[in-house]
């Protein structure tokens, strides 16, 4: 079955973008390498901080559309509800070549 991810990136700003994919270790490890030219990689957007998982891509289409309409506010409010440290929820995905992109 396949399933969809809504994610969240930050970097130790606090800066967000939210994001959908349907493999979301590949799409997180694009973002973390800067390997596709835009947002997260202008900010140095490398931390996983949230995702939410679906079996349905109109859901997940739904979702990001939804919390991409938030206010900052009740984006962050997600996020510490979930994350309350803000930890790097990929962090250890990729080796030890990834541990250079974690914050401290």
């Amino acid at each position: 079955m396949k399933q969809y991810y809504v994610y969240i990136m930050s970097n130790p700003a606090r800066t967000l973008y939210t994001g959908m994919t349907n493999d979301l270790e590949r799409r997180v490890y694009e973002h973390k390498h800067g390997l596709v030219p835009g947002f997260t990689s202008k900010y140095g957007l490398t931390q996983l901080v949230y995702f939410g998982v679906t079996a349905d891509v109109r859901d997940a289409i739904a979702r990001e559309k939804q919390i991409k309409g938030w206010v900052r506010q009740k984006k962050i409010e997600l996020v510490t509800s979930l994350n309350p440290e803000w930890c790097d929820l990929s962090a250890g995905w990729f080796g030890a070549t990834d541990s250079s992109l974690r914050s401290e």
